[in-house]
């Protein structure tokens, strides 16, 4: 764990094992209380207070010079074109990060996306590089308790848990989880004007995490909280006649030179993705399933909509002649959510299937020939500027969630 001294990682990590060791049953069964961990442990690592960790140090690049566009992969949807091309990058990509692994949101949606990769594609060797991934890290995630950024890691930990059913793997993330809904003089459960999710990224950070937890323990608390979080922010952000997400509050006024709304293209593809995540998980008798339902849908639409020539999306969503260059870790969000919606018979298929083709197609253009993936905005909160050679883990990690969907829909 960072920003965490070694005795205090021994004994959060005693505590770990000491309740694995004690848990029984398919759905988790006899469960020490995150609480009474925090407390034997004063972690300084669980504390809402605690300063943002550092950037990690190599989350991506823009060189100057690059090897030439791909030339031996096509964007058609077929399963060797679509294999291809995620191998391509995948190869690439773990040969560049395993060393420098985080737990990190921007590695975290990476690692996301290697959990997707189909076993036809080489999935396994993918899923092996996040078991030493999550032994590496105990199983932990990040320090701050209360910030979504630091619980994404943990879809990729129960996802192992699911194939492996080792409870060291799953007990550090539900632990974590429990505690953030126990926390003393919480407000956010109640308080709208404090939202826990007061940024659209946050939603596909955490909500995942929580749906994900529900599902696997069979304990409706983790989805109920979810789904209080998500409406706040929702109601929040969620511009009800663009259909689309502001970044944060301070974007509710700002606007493109043309003069519409300022909508960041990765903001929302982190949405329209954490949609497509918390639905894969969300029983379809739960009560609020048809509101998540009717806003996947609301945005699929509007994306749809606003598809470029190029099959793909800029930065800002609303001014398309500001962005020249397409911005590829928001679109492989889009085209993630969209196939996802289509396969799982949510969106129509004859009207979405154009868009994903265009989509993915798009994608695979701007494929180097070592792998590489570009087009891809740094870190950031709104639109930015980058260069065709950009590429970030986080990008990457999209472009392999669009893939693994893209293959279900291959010929």
């Amino acid at each position: 764990m960072r920003n965490v001294d070694t005795g205090t990682t021994a004994c959060w990590s005693a505590q770990v094992l000491g309740c694995a060791a004690r848990l029984r049953g398919a759905n988790g069964g006899l469960f020490c209380t995150a609480l009474a961990a925090v407390s034997l442990c004063s972690a300084p690592a669980l504390s809402a207070q605690n300063p943002a960790p550092n950037t990690p140090p190599q989350v991506g690049d823009a060189p100057a010079i690059a090897l030439p566009l791909a030339t031996d992969l096509s964007g058609k949807l077929k399963h060797h074109d679509v294999r291809a091309a995620i191998r391509k990058v995948a190869d690439w990509q773990l040969n560049r990060a395993e060393g420098k692994f985080d737990q990190d949101w921007t590695y975290a949606a990476l690692y996301a996306g290697f959990m997707a990769v189909p076993d036809a594609a080489d999935g396994k060797k993918y899923r092996d590089a996040m078991a030493r991934m999550g032994k590496k890290f105990d199983w932990q995630p990040g320090p701050r308790l209360a910030h979504a950024d630091d619980q994404a890691i943990g879809q990729t930990y129960l996802e192992l848990y699911q194939r492996t059913h080792d409870l060291a793997m799953m007990v550090p993330i539900r632990m974590h989880m429990d505690a953030v809904m126990q926390l003393s003089g919480n407000p956010w459960p109640d308080d709208k004007t404090k939202p826990l999710w007061w940024w659209c990224d946050a939603l596909f950070m955490a909500p995942p995490v929580l749906a994900k937890l529900s599902s696997i323990t069979g304990d409706r608390k983790y989805l109920d909280f979810m789904d209080r979080q998500w409406w706040i922010t929702s109601n929040l952000l969620y511009d009800t006649k663009a259909h689309l997400f502001f970044r944060d509050a301070s974007f509710l006024d700002k606007h493109e030179a043309n003069g519409s709304g300022l909508f960041w293209s990765r903001g929302n593809g982190w949405v329209m993705a954490g949609l497509a995540r918390v639905l894969a998980q969300m029983p379809g008798d739960y009560p609020s399933r048809a509101k998540y339902v009717t806003q996947f849908d609301q945005m699929a639409a509007e994306i749809a909509s606003i598809q470029r020539k190029d099959g793909l999306w800029g930065a800002g969503l609303l001014n398309a002649s500001a962005y020249p260059l397409p911005e590829n870790s928001g679109s492989a969000f889009y085209v993630y959510a969209l196939a996802y919606g289509v396969n799982n018979g949510i969106l129509d298929r004859a009207k979405y299937l154009p868009v994903i083709e265009k989509g993915w197609a798009g994608l695979v253009s701007h494929i180097y020939e070592d792998g590489r993936l570009g087009c891809i905005q740094p870190i950031g909160g709104a639109p930015g500027v980058y260069t065709p050679t950009s590429s970030y883990v986080f990008g990457v990690g999209a472009f392999l969630l669009a893939g693994s969907e893209v293959d279900r829909l291959a010929r």
